[in-house]
């Protein structure tokens, strides 16, 4: 990491060679996702353009750890899900609940380790139950937090959780169509979680 706090600077050239300004060194792909587990925080920028490339980069990085024999942590079914949501209304909100969720794993990754440290000497079959059991647990804390994420886009969450009247406040911002049409995108989320719930 830059000495003075700030993430380290990787650019990168034409010819797909990435240099770390930090350490004066050409690095890999390999070197990079190293530095991401040991949490140094760097951007990528074209060399030449300056351009922000640390998005592609870090795909780029998933691609290559997916593509190795028995690291695929991604399930073509998971991956059917994301790619069908592009271009849907749910793409908004999509990222805001995946960095939510990771964060959260990754706060109890400590107390998930620590149950599958006493699964030590388990039969196969108690071992599957409880982990099934972490992954339910798992689902429902995350499925609960998105919904409290999806509260915030109804105009009308604020105030029905404190018990307040909300007559006509919001319709002197909002037309009738923009409110029909804030009805519809909620009713459609909804049911989208609805059907993530099954």
């Amino acid at each position: 990491m830059a000495g003075n706090g700030e993430p380290t600077v990787i650019k990168k050239y034409a010819n797909r060679r990435l240099y770390n300004t930090g350490t004066s060194t050409y690095v890999t792909l390999e070197d990079l996702a190293k530095m991401v587990k040991d949490g140094e925080d760097f951007i990528v920028n074209d060399a030449k353009s300056g351009e922000d490339l640390t998005h592609a980069v870090l795909t780029q990085i998933i691609f290559e750890q997916e593509g190795k024999t028995g690291q695929a942590m991604l399930p073509v079914s998971v991956l059917r899900q994301l790619i069908s949501f592009y271009g849907d209304q749910m793409q908004m909100v999509l990222p805001s609940y995946l960095e939510h969720s990771m964060a959260l794993f990754s706060k109890e990754q400590e107390r998930i380790r620590e149950q599958m440290t006493s699964m030590v000497g388990k039969t196969p079959i108690d071992i599957m139950a409880s982990g099934q059991q972490m992954i339910e647990e798992q689902t429902r804390r995350n499925m609960e937090m998105f919904r409290n994420a999806m509260q915030m886009f109804s105009p009308f969450a604020a105030s029905e959780a404190a018990g307040e009247a909300t007559e006509d406040a919001s319709s002197e911002e909002s037309s009738p169509d923009e409110l029909k049409t804030m009805r519809e995108q909620i009713a459609a989320m909804q049911s989208k979680l609805d059907s993530m719930d099954k």
